[in-house]
């Protein structure tokens, strides 16, 4: 009764996205937005499921993400919070 698994979804790619999908992902959400996750790949013209483009656009292509090394300032705001909460 629910969805059907991605994963078995015949012609779908899987692997290292190239620069050319990532291009195509980032420029769709641009102009159009996300919207539906299922129904993007399509749109953008991927052969990608829709939690594959997900998880890209969140984890790597999404333009606020901060990557390299932590600040001082950062550095020190997590020493007190672990101070303060433990592991947690």
């Amino acid at each position: 009764m629910g969805r059907s698994p991605c994963g078995q979804n015949v012609g779908l790619k899987k692997g290292p996205w190239t620069p050319e999908e990532d291009h195509k992902l980032s420029a769709y959400i641009q102009q159009y937005g996300h919207g539906s996750w299922r129904a993007l790949p399509a749109k953008a013209g991927l052969q990608r499921c829709g939690k594959s483009c997900r998880l890209w656009w969140t984890n790597y292509l999404r333009p606020d993400i901060k990557r390299g090394k932590f600040s001082l300032q950062e550095e020190q705001t997590i020493i007190q919070l672990h101070a303060l909460l433990g592991n947690r």
